[in-house]
């Protein structure tokens, strides 16, 4: 397939060789190693594309068993940048696949020709600093471009193999003493658990408002700074939505006395999860409602045979908590390419 600009007044979706891509790219996501595959899928990006930057233009080109996906990026004539769609958090990969190299290496003319005289910049996020891609990258493309580090993350996960018990033996002594005791007292108070896989976007938008319901009650809602709050808000509002049309969504509510109290949400890619979001309500601050609600999570992806809990960056505000519950760290970067000379 040749490599393709979508306007920035279309919809990406109306295009059908963009929706032939969308199969294509998630598969890729789910079966090529990467550190975080839910954030290489579409439904992240385009989620991402949706709420924070609908006006790019979207470039992409694939084979049979790759594909690359870029947005562009504008700041003059003589500035510009192709980044990967989702170019805040820079956790998903835009180069998915064997021949991903060789896509990139062919696409190369086109950007000469589309952006002449000022060659763009390429960010290239996602990439797992000693894996076999990153060294093919750096071999392959080291005399045209200058390679400089962008950023890096420490992305954690837990494996859940075993099942429950398995996970839970893999946490410490005093965790696992701390979930027992927390989770006995929340049932003796009547704390009961609601799961959600919704498979409409009617469905997606009624447990969103739920969702924002309890979020304006945590205290990143009392303090503003949480997913009520825009782009956020237009973000996982798009993120859930596109999550409902694969089913590949997973909320928990945590109720009592028929109100929601707590939730935590999060999406599939194939037998991976990757968390997102959980709130509780500010009044239940001393319930370890957050905790229970995580416990309530894997119990749920052991019944359905996940292999594994993606959690998302541990270093960083607010982040500790995600060391009692998960053992692997990845490390991922993000690179930038700028050109030597003419390719």
């Amino acid at each position: 397939m040749a490599f393709l600009t979508l306007p920035p007044e279309c919809a990406a979706e109306s295009f059908p060789a963009f929706s032939e891509l969308c199969v294509l790219w998630k598969r890729l996501a789910v079966t090529t190693e990467q550190a975080d595959p839910f954030c290489c899928t579409p439904a992240w990006q385009l989620a991402f594309h949706q709420a924070f930057s609908p006006a790019r233009r979207i470039f992409f080109k694939t084979a049979s068993d790759a594909c690359i996906i870029f947005a562009e990026k504008i700041f003059s004539p003589e500035k510009n940048y192709l980044t990967p769609i989702e170019a805040s958090w820079f956790f998903g990969c835009p180069l998915l696949g064997n021949s991903a190299l060789d896509l990139l290496a062919e696409a190369l003319d086109s950007f000469a020709r589309e952006y002449a005289p000022a060659f763009p910049d390429i960010v290239i996020s996602g990439i797992r600093p000693e894996s076999r891609g990153a060294h093919d990258l750096l071999c392959r493309f080291d005399r045209a471009f200058t390679f400089f580090h962008h950023s890096h993350s420490i992305q954690c996960a837990a494996s859940l193999r075993g099942g429950l018990d398995g996970f839970l033996s893999r946490r410490s002594a005093n965790h696992r003493a701390k979930l027992r005791k927390a989770a006995r007292q929340a049932e003796e108070c009547g704390i009961s658990y609601e799961r959600h896989s919704p498979a409409s976007a009617e469905e997606a938008a009624q447990i969103y408002w739920r969702m924002l319901l309890v979020e304006k009650s945590s205290w990143k809602g009392i303090g503003q700074c949480g997913m009520a709050e825009s782009p956020a808000k237009e973000f996982y509002d798009a993120l859930i939505g596109r999550l409902a049309a694969t089913t590949d969504a997973r909320i928990i509510f945590a109720r009592h006395e028929e109100k929601d109290i707590g939730f935590i949400f999060g999406g599939m890619a194939g037998a991976i999860y990757r968390g997102q979001q959980f709130s509780y309500d500010e009044a239940w601050k001393n319930w370890s409602i957050g905790n229970l609600l995580q416990l309530e999570k894997v119990t749920w992806l052991c019944e359905e045979d996940a292999e594994r809990y993606d959690m998302g960056p541990i270093v960083g505000p607010r982040m500790s908590y995600k060391r009692h519950w998960t053992e692997k760290n990845m490390e991922i970067q993000t690179w930038l390419l700028r050109l030597n000379s003419r390719p």
